[in-house]
């Protein structure tokens, strides 16, 4: 009976041993907030698409994605000083805002956001090929500037819709 209880007590120490380590690395990103914000410039990527057109206006997508490893975080109304660059010279255009700008969304791996560059259709054009940007919170400004690639053109009166959850 001693060498039952012996092993019995052995085997529950094994395990134990054995499941400790996996409950305090998973522990901290998930309760705690260890891990960096997706909403930091550095750590997420934005690609801009074209959109279906609409009466007077053609639409262009700009998508952010976070890989796995950030936490999420909290997004709010449309992303603020937006510029456009083409070929690495920054365009003189620079875009209002549209929309709601107070709904949050939330942000991180497994959960893309969007928003939508509206740019008249009767306005003198400029080729770019990506767009500088400030992300919103719901309390304030994120620090840090974000980019976003891929081929637009954009004209006087573009304006940036606010951000809305999925790809």
């Amino acid at each position: 009976m001693r060498v039952n209880r012996r092993t019995a007590i052995t085997l529950t120490a094994v395990l134990l041993a054995a499941a400790a380590p996996t409950v305090a690395q998973a522990s901290p990103a998930t309760e705690t907030g260890a891990a960096p914000s997706a909403c930091r410039p550095a750590n997420h990527t934005a690609k801009i698409t074209d959109a279906p057109a609409s009466a007077g206006h053609h639409h262009y997508r700009v998508t952010l994605t976070a890989p796995r490893g950030y936490d999420p975080c909290e997004l709010a109304g449309s992303p603020t000083d937006v510029r456009f660059s083409y070929h690495g010279s920054q365009t003189r255009l620079t875009a209002g805002r549209y929309g709601d700008q107070h709904t949050a969304v939330t942000f991180g791996p497994g959960r893309p956001v969007h928003f939508d560059i509206q740019v008249p259709n009767d306005a003198r054009q400029v080729s770019a090929d990506e767009a500088s940007f400030t992300l919103q919170a719901p309390d304030g400004e994120i620090p840090g500037t974000s980019f976003a690639e891929g081929t637009l053109k954009v004209a006087t009166g573009t304006l940036i819709g606010p951000l809305r959850q999925g790809a």
